[in-house]
């Protein structure tokens, strides 16, 4: 059974959520980059049937919602946040402080009852497949948070001692890290998702199983 190609069927996506830059003042001492770790966590959705065909047409109805896009699969979408401290210093402004809070999260399809033995091993070499796709994502959402970390602590804006221009600055660049993580992900999809790509086999091998 080959996975008919229309807006009904599931797919794999991510779904970023816009970051927050929360400036947040604080008295903690400058420091070049701060050690942090994101915080991933998985949020399942239940589905039903009890052979392949069946699991992957319950995904088809109760999957997250993609956009205009139908249903996922799974999508993955984070939050970011940022405790960062502007300094003036003479005549300009310094970024002394900037640390994330990165959350992660992956929503992922779940049985809600046992299944038959077979179909439980198609199902687990399906899933897995589709877990090692989204932490693909979940990488490259971590690679984008260091780069924004490693670009905006320190930088400085001369003839700015109300801290304002050095907002502006970083917004601009912080727009052009987040869409070049977005455009990997997009690529990357295309890859995965595209004819005899990895998401395809994973989804035919598991509706042609038991």
């Amino acid at each position: 059974v080959r996975p008919k190609h229309h807006s009904a069927e599931p797919r794999v996506t991510t779904n970023f959520l816009s970051y927050v830059l929360a400036a947040v003042f604080t008295s903690v001492p400058a420091v070049a980059l701060a050690e942090w770790q994101a915080v991933e966590e998985v949020r399942p959705y239940s589905i039903s049937g009890t052979s392949g065909a069946g699991l992957y047409a319950s995904i088809g109805e109760r999957g997250p919602k993609a956009g205009g896009f139908g249903r996922a699969i799974a999508h993955t979408t984070f939050k970011l946040t940022w405790t960062r401290k502007y300094e003036p210093q003479g005549n300009a402004c310094v970024i002394t402080t900037n640390r994330p809070k990165l959350i992660i999260t992956y929503t992922l399809p779940k049985p809600a009852a046992e299944l038959p033995a077979a179909v439980k091993s198609s199902w687990q070499a399906f899933i897995s497949g589709v877990q090692a796709h989204e932490r693909v994502h979940g990488e490259t959402i971590k690679e984008m948070v260091k780069e924004i970390e490693a670009t905006s602590i320190g930088l400085t804006v001369a003839d700015d001692p109300d801290c304002k221009k050095i907002r502006i600055e970083l917004t601009r660049r912080l727009g052009e890290i987040s869409q070049r993580q977005r455009q990997r992900g997009r690529d990357f999809d295309k890859i995965e998702m595209g004819d005899g790509g990895n998401i395809q086999q994973l989804i035919l091998k598991l509706v042609n199983g038991p």
